[in-house]
């Protein structure tokens, strides 16, 4: 519960938007535990209908007037919502969220001849926090190229996996050439990526479908449980005999054969 300089008091929520039908809303918000009005004129407000928008949480809203006041006539109407955080910001249509290493293989799958570039960040880099203003103002400038962001954080796994151990990192891929290129760049050093950029985004046409992940990359996370074994190549008849002769001497597999 926290007191407002007003009178009112508001538990659940770190701000509140109080709005009377008649009149402009004033917004209530979080400065060092305590909640004040930004505007009040309280008079304006009593036995009167008003709106109330917790902007953090939908449960346990409550006003109380104070004691030389008659009670509010409060009806809270909820509207979800938080602040964005940085990595969220300035998103173009053309860039997308990776949720799992399955995600990741299909997208590379289904671009076709698209060019796909792997952003690898974290929350807590300040180089990638830097960056990305830019990034996304290059995926607006190329709205054909597919923008793939990949949460380090939350997926350590496959990032190790797949080889990712600096941040910021990208990845280009390009239909059946697969992967173009891979580096690390920060502000400083943002021409490496407009150079990678403008190389392998012009338009051309490649025979054969998507790539995507090379085929060591994809049984490294078939093997770890991060992606479905049906995404894994199937074998040749070239292969399936290599494997079979490698049987009959007595050689093991190949974890590529199995």
């Amino acid at each position: 519960m926290s007191c407002l300089k007003g009178g009112f008091s508001v538990s659940g929520a770190g701000e509140a938007i109080f709005k009377n039908r008649a009149q402009e809303s004033f917004r209530v918000f979080s400065s060092i535990g305590t909640l004040q009005f930004k505007e009040s004129n309280l008079n304006d407000f009593w036995r009167k209908s008003l709106d109330v928008s917790d902007r953090k949480s939908t449960s346990n809203l409550t006003i109380n007037a104070p004691a030389n006041y008659e009670p509010i006539n409060a009806q809270p109407s909820v509207c979800i919502g938080k602040a964005q955080r940085w990595w969220e910001k300035s998103l173009q249509p053309n860039m997308l969220e990776i949720n799992s290493a399955q995600e990741l293989v299909d997208c590379l799958l289904i671009a076709g001849e698209r060019l796909v570039i792997l952003d690898f960040y974290s929350p807590g880099c300040g180089g990638c926090k830097a960056l990305h203003p830019k990034i996304c103002q290059l995926a607006e400038m190329n709205p054909d190229s597919i923008f793939l962001q990949v949460n380090f954080e939350q997926h350590k796994i496959m990032c190790r996996t797949l080889h990712v151990h600096v941040l910021p990192f990208f990845r280009f891929y390009r239909g059946a050439d697969g992967r173009m290129c891979s580096f690390s760049c920060t502000n400083a050093t943002i021409t490496k990526f407009k150079d990678a950029l403008a190389k392998h985004g012009t338009d051309r046409c490649s025979l054969g479908p998507a790539q995507g992940l090379n085929e060591s990359e994809l049984l490294a996370l078939a093997s770890n449980g991060l992606i479905s074994k049906s995404s894994l190549p199937n074998p040749t008849e070239n292969d399936n005999l290599e494997s079979l002769a490698l049987d009959e001497t007595g050689a093991p597999f190949a974890l590529a054969r199995k």
